[in-house]
């Protein structure tokens, strides 16, 4: 399936291209081609898992072509099992949120579909490339359509919000690619070849002591502003409120996907020592991101608002799993990965699909909904109930594979770290309680018509997902694992014996 990879990557893009000399009065042509687009690509996706080893540690599908051979630049992609549901999630959303945006959207369509697209390019992109300047390169592309899909579409402070997510990962970025260059000159001059290749970076370990450190908080840094991880999390709740709704399911369903990504794919590859030296102070971090989370979401007026700190919650499971270090933690941070991004993004999505109706997203200003919308009513329980961690759906698994793991490291952080799902059941139930249940109190909430067929499209194989990783894990598990024990006895391996 040579060329399989490519074809994911750009197909978005060049149908954004084709879709350009589209005239722009044809609103509705542009929307169906766009939608047909991203389909298209998840089509070519489906090989990608079908035809996935999952007995092989190592990378698959790949393409290696020479590019800038005087730099040691290569166009290298492929996959493993960690990149695999990433890849798959990215173009399984895609679709989605262009159906959701049907009709949220009047304005510059043309121009909003195009962006999308591009936007796809780019993640998928950034989760392929397995050299450091291809990654860099999709890394910083993928910033300009979504400051474009906030800034142009968002809500009233949608410019601020923009300009803030922009600055914030920006300054990650810089970090990053000073750590990049003197990783290149490092490797270089120890091995007489300068090469970007991520696979060749990571068979060569660079000497333990400040040099090494310096660039795993470099990396470190970039990536955990994108998590976000507490305290870098301060842009998130802004673009999340601001950014329109497809815009907030793929913030929340992949963007912030790529810090944890990140780590996994380059700090603990690239940086074994730094890892175990700082993986107490990010375990840490991550216990203190996941009550944080919780408590401040308990206390939100607007559901959108609430929904965007739970992400800081359920995103420090992911990091506190990526750094127990051990195959369950490892193995539950990247299921995680998959299962926020179908859990949060279908929690944006139905907010979105309420706040069409009324144009509020004020908590106090619902009630009631049970009476009035029951099949949006009992499929918003169902996310809801995935989202807290119930068992028998895909939220449960995740978590609980990252305790496993963190109790096995630090059993007080991780009992700590538990009272977030506690916490997490806290204000996900008060929040439905008070929106769905009791009485309609609001003469406006009486008249909402109840799920469009296109809305049931839209949320039907999310809620399949959901169940199906819910009850049968080992479809999605299993195609993590062998590259999730090599990782791991790479970083054990690699790292010095003097580290803690």
């Amino acid at each position: 399936m040579t060329g399989l990879l490519s074809a994911v990557t750009f197909l978005p893009a060049a149908g954004a291209l084709a879709l350009l000399l589209v005239p722009r009065r044809m609103a509705g042509a542009q929307r169906v081609g766009a939608l047909l687009i991203a389909l298209a690509a998840l089509a070519l996706s489906l090989p990608l898992f079908l035809g996935f080893d999952a007995d092989a540690a190592g990378y698959q599908f790949e393409e290696v072509r020479r590019w800038m051979p005087t730099l040691g630049v290569t166009y290298h992609v492929g996959i493993d099992g960690i990149s695999l549901l990433l890849v798959l999630l990215t173009t399984f959303l895609t679709p989605l949120v262009l159906a959701s945006a049907w009709h949220s959207i009047e304005d510059r369509v043309k121009e909003f579909v195009v962006t999308m697209l591009i936007l796809e390019t780019g993640m998928v992109g950034v989760f392929v490339s397995l050299d450091l300047f291809l990654f860099y390169v999709f890394w910083e592309a993928m910033l300009i359509p979504m400051y474009f899909v906030i800034g142009v579409w968002g809500g009233a402070n949608r410019i601020y919000a923009a300009v803030k997510f922009v600055l914030y990962t920006m300054a990650g970025s810089v970090l990053m690619l000073v750590a990049i260059l003197a990783l290149y000159f490092q490797h270089g001059a120890a091995t007489g070849t300068y090469t970007f290749d991520v696979p060749a970076l990571a068979r060569w370990v660079l000497a333990p002591g400040l040099a090494q450190n310096l660039m795993f908080l470099a990396f470190a840094f970039a990536f955990a502003i994108k998590v976000p991880l507490f305290p870098f999390h301060t842009w998130l709740p802004d673009a999340h409120v601001e950014a329109p709704t497809p815009g907030s399911v793929i913030l929340a369903g992949v963007l912030l996907k790529m810090g944890t990504y990140g780590f996994l794919r380059f700090c603990l590859p690239f940086f074994p020592d730094a890892s175990l030296a700082f993986g107490p102070l990010v375990f840490a971090l991550a216990v203190i991101g996941i009550v944080y989370g919780a408590w401040v979401s308990t206390v939100q007026a607007d559901i959108k608002k609430l929904v965007a700190y739970s992400s800081v919650s359920h995103l420090g499971f992911v990091m506190l799993g990526i750094f127990t270090l051990t195959q369950q933690g490892l193995v539950g941070g990247v299921i995680q990965m998959v299962n926020h991004g179908l859990s949060t993004g279908a929690l944006f999505l139905m907010v979105g699909m309420i706040y069409e109706r009324r144009h509020t997203r004020l908590i106090a200003e619902f009630g009631g909904l049970w009476k009035v919308v029951p099949a949006f009513s009992a499929l918003f329980l169902v996310v809801t109930l995935s989202s807290v961690g119930l068992p028998g759906l895909n939220g449960f698994v995740g978590e609980f594979l990252i305790l496993v793991g963190a109790f096995q490291v630090n059993r007080w952080l991780a009992a700590a770290a538990t009272t977030g799902i506690i916490f997490a059941a806290v204000y996900m139930l008060w929040m439905y309680q008070r929106v769905i249940f009791g009485e309609v109190t609001h003469e406006a909430n009486r008249g909402l018509r109840d799920l469009t067929p296109r809305e049931w499209a839209v949320l039907v194989p999310v809620i399949v997902f959901i169940v199906w990783i819910g009850v049968y894990p080992a479809a999605f598990t299993g195609k993590t694992e062998a590259s999730v024990e090599a990782l791991i006895a790479q970083v054990q391996g690699k790292a010095s014996p003097r580290s803690p």
